[in-house]
């Protein structure tokens, strides 16, 4: 199949029409992701991401739907108690952003509209920009905080700190837009820190994910290694959602396509994430790989302890960032006293 994005947008709508038709529990189906750009594509491929809202609690809040080996619909379930405050919605570090502007494909009644316009009232005024950004923030600062007393050397403390990243980094992110793409989080974030003043959290951003000692033959070496992994873990019963088979595809590409770009060190963000997730589904007798990987970009028990030091200075510097920003629009109190908004 020839994979352009108006065919996958073509595949979005006949799946909202087939679902909406069948399951009368549905008020509304958006589309969000990468196919709202103008370029989704990344090594050829490109995922479909669908929300689908519940007028009751969903069984399962995440559906992955093979289409081909190129192409998977993922999908999310969420319950419309997710969505009964619109304030609370628009302070939601993603879930905000992601409700600004998705591409409406049904709605019952005027749910979606109603939700809509409190997302988008005074959305992007200063106070509320703030409150997402620092929410995202608190979150990774909490993680931090427990991350050195865990006693779990294996794979979740390694999630942890990625997860403690990913908040980090987005407080950023989100700022000028959505929450960055897991395939292309390395790739966006530049323009992002760029965009916010602060271009060099991109160094220190590379340097806390091992992205000095990267090797474009090293990183070749691993990809046949995480393969592996990510096979074995995701035919386990019970794999996350991200590591479902028919994701392989959607991963291995984009990689081999920012290897080819000359990008190697952006090709980190997804190889480690995954490789970790497919590591924590496996048994420590099948984490060699893993293992040789994580001593690599110096991510294992030894090498960790720095790799904080330097995510705490991450988040200090977005702190300053934010509080730079509160100052500038007269809500520096209302930022020191940690108040939230009213």
């Amino acid at each position: 199949m020839r994979i352009t994005r108006e065919t996958l947008l073509r595949i979005a709508r006949e799946t909202t029409a087939q679902r909406t038709h069948s399951d009368k529990s549905i008020l509304a189906v958006y589309l969000t992701g990468s196919l709202l750009t103008d370029d989704p594509l990344l090594g050829g491929v490109a995922d479909i991401d669908l929300v689908f809202i519940h007028d009751r609690q969903p069984p399962a809040r995440r559906e992955i739907v093979p289409l081909t080996p190129e192409v998977h619909i993922d999908i999310q379930h969420n319950p419309r108690s997710d969505y009964e405050s619109p304030r609370r919605v628009r302070f939601h570090p993603w879930l905000g952003p992601e409700m600004w502007d998705p591409m409406l494909l049904h709605e019952t009644g005027s749910f979606f509209e109603f939700v809509q316009a409190g997302v988008r009232d005074k959305f992007n005024d200063p106070l509320n920009r703030l409150q997402r950004s620092r929410t995202d923030l608190e979150h990774a600062r909490q993680i931090w905080s427990g991350l050195p007393a865990e006693t779990n050397e294996g794979p979740a403390r390694l999630l942890a700190f990625f997860k403690a990243v990913s908040h980090a980094a987005n407080a950023v992110a989100i700022l000028n837009g959505t929450a960055l793409a897991e395939r292309r989080f390395l790739l966006q974030f530049p323009a992002r820190a760029e965009a916010a003043g602060r271009p060099g959290l991109t160094g220190l951003l590379f340097r806390m994910l091992g992205a000095e000692t990267v090797d474009d033959g090293a990183m070749t070496g691993f990809l046949a290694q995480w393969e592996k992994a990510f096979l074995s873990a995701g035919s386990r019963r019970g794999a996350d959602a991200r590591l479902h088979p028919s994701r392989l595809g959607y991963y291995r590409q984009a990689l081999q396509a920012l290897l080819d770009a000359g990008q190697s060190r952006s090709s980190l963000w997804p190889l480690l994430q995954t490789w970790t997730l497919s590591a924590m589904a496996l048994p420590v007798a099948k984490q060699g790989g893993w293992q040789a990987a994580c001593k690599f970009f110096a991510l294992d028990s030894e090498g960790l302890p720095p790799r904080l030091a330097e995510l705490d200075q991450f988040m200090d510097e977005v702190d300053l960032l934010l509080e730079d920003l509160a100052g500038a629009h007269g809500l520096d109190a209302i930022y020191r006293d940690g108040r939230k908004v009213p």
